[in-house]
């Protein structure tokens, strides 16, 4: 029934003062549930957990630590129609990914009979009852917002004929949606969710843990609050979404008379040019807009994980977004700042030439090849160094050069010295070019005396650029990614369209015949690196031996694209 992580507990990130934070310390003062601590975080395995869980994971496992208390992992798993094994499995995975340990993991299908059987205790105090009105009807009695709801007029049914439906319910006697088992609350209450709501459903669905041991399902609203109950949860901390069902879920406990957990909303997270809806995720998978759950466009954890972002990133991040009452929406690049924060200081730089154009250095010998020594990543001296081939021919990025450099362009051109990183000055002797014009290859010179990037005579240039030597140069394809919506907003949208109108188009760019460094050859997939000058890169799931795959997880930020850019809209 229960699983214990054996993830490591990663150090806690500081904790902000918040109000769930507030509650907590002003129970424990109060000696409230004896002084304990114990959440939980409860997802339905109706799919991959995405970057909106993230958030709920370290609230309840890092609220739970730094009181010295515990969080279950539980999977609300009351909708068989929905759910799948698979779903469970990534969940798991993804929480021992993010880095937290569980105390006990459980599903509320664990928890079946018990909560039948407090439907039979509400059956028998006169607070629940069976009816015979499909959904439509439900909906039609329940009334507006405006005008209150009208009773069923199977309300007022005998103890002993509910009791008696009920099990035959659970019997399996009866089709799909005839019949529902309803609490007897207020169909006048202001609250919709109280006006005689729900508690189960028919449904003849084989469930992904319990077979067709039940053919009739408890919902969310009934289930949830009874699954807190039997595991001791102090507080139950869910979005904000469901604050309007909090009366609800006292209501059921209150009336069963059992052990009474505190309901605390937060906002949810929204983040700029994402979605966070389940629903709408499943769709862009089902419908082949992405390559599947893990997709590294997808705001899923796997996603997330596949393009090359640090479980370490997102605890920083969700501890630097803190707690509300108010949902707001979360600029994409904050999240990618703390990305950039957490792999600057871990991975290993080395030299990657996405888009190759070819240097021949007129006066470098032939047969020459000089290993010159390259830092591994300043930020940390224990990473070492490694030594980098330098021959005849190289290749630079067809960015770094123009023929006609505009203002303010600093690298490489017709005549122009610049350094190579770790390696010489060269210059820029002339350029060879195809039928259609276009640069094919540049002639250069090099000074031999600044070996290591520095001139003897003190001489300076603007621009330092990068390069991999042609002779040793491991060829790989590069996919970069962008934002997989066009809009910030995507679900705002014309009059009859739908989210999928602001797809991004040009979301996923893949790059052929791309040369990497020859350090590369032992990368395996998930292996994280910056390319220099051109962002942080994951070596992908896809990558074989001789056949290496990597994908962008987050460009660094580039001067010169940035001006580029703004005389462009002049």
């Amino acid at each position: 029934m229960s699983e214990p992580s054996t993830s490591p507990v990663p150090s806690p990130a500081p904790v902000q003062s918040n109000f769930i934070r507030d509650i907590m310390i002003a129970d424990r003062e109060s000696n409230k549930y004896g002084g304990v601590v114990r959440t939980r975080f409860p997802p339905e395995p109706n799919g991959y957990l995405h970057l909106g869980h993230a958030k709920s994971i370290c609230l309840n496992f890092g609220l739970a630590a730094e009181f010295g208390g515990t969080t279950n992992l539980r999977f609300d798993d009351t909708n068989p129609e929905k759910e799948e094994q698979e779903y469970v499995d990534s969940i798991i995975d993804n929480v021992r990914w993010l880095g937290f340990q569980w105390d006990k993991m459980l599903f509320a299908s664990d928890y079946f009979e018990p909560i039948y059987q407090w439907a039979v205790q509400l059956i028998r105090a006169g607070q629940a009852y069976v009816c015979d009105l499909n959904a439509e009807e439900v909906r039609q009695y329940r009334g507006t917002l405006v005008d209150g709801g009208k009773h069923s007029p199977y309300r007022d049914r005998s103890v002993e004929e509910n009791l008696d439906l009920l099990a035959r319910m659970r019997a399996g006697e009866f089709p799909d949606g005839s019949r529902t088992v309803r609490a007897k609350i207020d169909m006048g209450s202001p609250n919709l969710n109280l006006r005689d709501p729900v508690m189960y459903r028919i449904l003849h669905a084989t469930h992904h843990r319990t077979g067709d041991d039940w053919c009739i399902y408890p919902m969310y609203d009934y289930a949830h609050g009874q699954s807190d109950s039997i595991e001791g949860i102090t507080h139950s901390i869910c979005t904000l979404e469901f604050e309007d069902h909090r009366p609800l879920y006292d209501w059921f406990v209150d009336q069963l008379g059992i052990h009474h957990p505190q309901q605390i909303e937060f906002d949810r997270l929204n983040l700029t040019y994402t979605l966070l809806s389940k629903r709408k995720l499943l769709q862009l998978v089902n419908d082949g807009h992405v390559r599947g759950w893990d997709d590294p466009r997808m705001p899923t954890l796997s996603g997330i994980r596949r393009r090359g972002y640090t479980p370490e990133a997102m605890r920083s991040f969700c501890g630097a977004i803190g707690v509300g009452k108010t949902n707001g929406t979360i600029e994409l690049g904050l999240l990618e700042h703390h990305v950039r924060e957490d792999l600057n200081k871990r991975v290993n730089r080395v030299m990657a030439v996405l888009r190759p154009l070819k240097v021949v250095i007129e006066n470098y010998p032939d047969d020459l090849v000089e290993e010159l020594p390259a830092v591994n990543n300043p930020e940390d001296e224990s990473a070492g160094s490694r030594t980098v081939p330098f021959s005849k021919v190289l290749y630079i990025e067809q960015d770094d050069f123009r023929e006609v450099p505009p203002k303010q362009f600093y690298r490489l051109s017709p005549g122009k010295e610049v350094r190579l990183r770790w390696g010489f000055f060269i210059t820029c002797t002339g350029v060879v070019k195809n039928d259609a014009g276009e640069v094919v290859e540049l002639r250069a010179t090099y000074d031999p005396a600044t070996r290591g990037g520095n001139s003897p005579d003190g001489r300076k240039v603007k621009a330092t650029i990068h390069w991999v030597s042609a002779a040793h140069a491991l060829e790989a394809e590069v996919r970069l990614y962008e934002t997989l919506f066009s809009k910030e907003n995507p679900n705002q949208v014309e009059e009859g369209g739908n989210f999928l109108d602001n797809i991004n188009p040009n979301s996923l760019e893949v790059l052929s015949g791309c040369k990497l460094e020859p350090a590369l050859a032992t990368a395996k997939p998930g292996d994280r690196v910056q390319f220099e000058r051109l962002g942080y890169f994951c070596c992908d799931l896809d990558s074989t031996e001789g056949a290496l795959v990597f994908n962008r997880t987050v460009a660094l930020k580039d001067s010169w694209a940035k001006i580029e850019k703004r005389e462009k809209g002049k």
